[in-house]
This record gives structure tokens, C-alpha cells and sequence, in this order.
């Protein structure tokens, strides 16, 4: 977390500072924000690198008081704007789109405001994975479900215990119960005390559809901002069947263990 404060610049409204940040992932609070702020994000990899990278940022919830830009060369471009209560929205652009712009809004008591969002950075295929404008629902393929468990932040073989579904934030929430777990980079599931089962969570889109149902399934996805996001999830007889195929023909991209 990088914070700062506008009541040390009470005099200087006009002033414009900058901040570099090297972390790939984190978060901005700017409390009492005035006059403006210039958020350089310049990762611990070769610039070579940047051009496959993207930015996304998520407000937090009661963000106020600043408007934030995309800018590049002097030109800006609204990216967020002050008061937007879009609940759980996440803005992404490529890194060589342009830098953040954060500029204050004129209030009458800059003491009530604090603007702050989170931000990661990541690869540009992993970021296409994640925000899927064309069918983000479809079912994958079989290279597709192999690809995932090598690559996938977590993979899981479990069933839908129940559904929670978030009309305002169009997104649903899938609660899980595990029957094995085969890789998982941030602790979303844990062992509960009452059962000793292993649970978790996992997001998806509203539009998707997912309802309780019975059988297992393997469940794949990565991590976003804190939260595990729905990837591949085909039932796990079908991934068994795929994935014994693909050993047999000396293909599949990677060993987990299917059983």
C-alpha cells in the first residue's frame, strides 16, 4: 500500500507530484487529494518487456474526491470519473497506452475524501483470459481445459455447494467444496474448523449462469486482485477422458495426477 497525504501541499493546490512504483501489484490511497498526481509504474523488468503488459486498476469501494486520467504526451483521457460508484469495476489498458493522471476535484472540505484504487499488472494473454469480450461463457476445448492446468493460478477438483448471485455487480459467486487440491498461488481455500472440509470461493460473470448442481468438477482460473476468478471448469469425468488422451498420444503440455 503507498500513501499519501494532500493536507502536507494545503498550500500549494496547484502542485503536481509524482510517484514511481516498482511493485507489479498493489494499492494507492491518496488521502485529502489536491492539486494533482502523476503515477509512474515502472515494474523490476526489461522495458523490452512493456509492451506486452497491461494495467488494470479497481477503485476501492468509497473512492471520492479525484478524477483519473490515462494520459499520454499531455493528452488525457477519463479513465475514472470522481463519485463513479461502479461497484467492483475494473479498468485495464496497455502499458504503452499512457501513464495515470490522478487530479484532485475542487471540494469544499478535502478532509472527508480519500481517492485510492488497487492495481496489477500482468501479461497481456493473461489479461485477455480474464476479461474475454467475445463469449467469455463458452465452454473450452480440450487444449484449451489442458492449457489451464498448467498455467492456472489454481486448480481444484470440487463440486458447487451453493451460488450467490450479485445482480448489481453482475457477477456470481461459486461456493466450492473441494475434493482435491492440485494448485492453488493465494490461500482462497481453506480448511473450515466446524467440518474440516476444504472451501473456498470463486467469481464469475452473472451472465454465465452457473447453478448448483451435482458431480465434480475441475475448476481452473487465476487470481484478481485478491479474488480467484473463474477460468476452464469442465465436468471432471470429461477432463479424465481428455487428459488421458492427450498421455496417450504423449501430448498433454503437463503431469497433475487426473485421479
Amino acid at each position: 500500500l503507498f500513501s499519501l497525504s494532500g493536507l502536507t501541499h494545503e498550500s500549494h493546490k496547484k502542485d503536481v507530484e509524482q510517484v514511481y512504483l516498482r511493485c507489479s501489484e498493489g494499492s494507492i490511497e491518496w488521502m485529502y487529494p489536491t492539486g494533482a498526481l502523476i503515477v509512474n509504474l515502472r515494474p523490476n523488468t526489461s522495458p523490452a518487456s512493456y509492451k506486452h503488459l497491461t494495467v488494470c486498476i479497481k477503485p476501492f469501494k468509497d473512492s471520492a474526491g479525484a478524477n483519473i486520467y490515462l494520459e499520454k504526451t499531455g493528452e488525457l483521457k477519463l479513465l475514472v470519473r470522481d463519485g463513479d460508484r461502479s461497484p467492483s469495476k475494473v479498468y485495464c489498458f496497455g502499458y504503452d497506452q499512457g501513464g495515470l493522471f490522478i487530479e484532485a476535484t475542487p471540494q469544499q472540505d478535502i478532509s472527508r475524501k480519500i481517492t485510492g484504487f488497487q492495481y496489477e499488472l500482468m501479461n497481456k494473454g493473461i489479461a485477455s483470459d480474464l476479461h474475454t469480450v467475445s463469449a467469455p461463457c463458452r465452454p473450452c476445448s480440450d487444449t484449451e481445459v489442458l492449457l489451464a492446468v498448467c498455467t492456472s493460478d489454481f486448480v481444484i477438483r470440487g463440486s458447487i455447494q451453493d451460488v450467490t448471485n450479485k445482480a448489481e455487480e453482475q457477477e456470481s459467486i461459486i461456493h466450492v467444496g473441494v475434493n482435491k487440491l492440485y494448485r492453488q498461488k493465494s490461500k482462497v481455500f481453506q480448511l473450515t474448523g466446524e467440518s474440516g472440509n476444504w472451501r473456498g470461493q470463486i467469481k464469475t460473470l452473472l451472465e454465465c449462469g452457473v447453478k448448483p448442481g451435482d458431480g465434480d468438477f475441475l475448476f481452473t482460473g487465476r487470481m484478481h486482485f485478491g479474488e480467484a476468478r473463474l477460468g476452464c471448469a469442465p465436468r471432471f469425468k470429461d477432463f479424465q477422458r481428455m487428459y488421458k488422451e492427450a498421455k496417450d498420444k504423449g501430448l498433454n503440455p503437463c503431469e497433475i495426477g487426473p485421479d
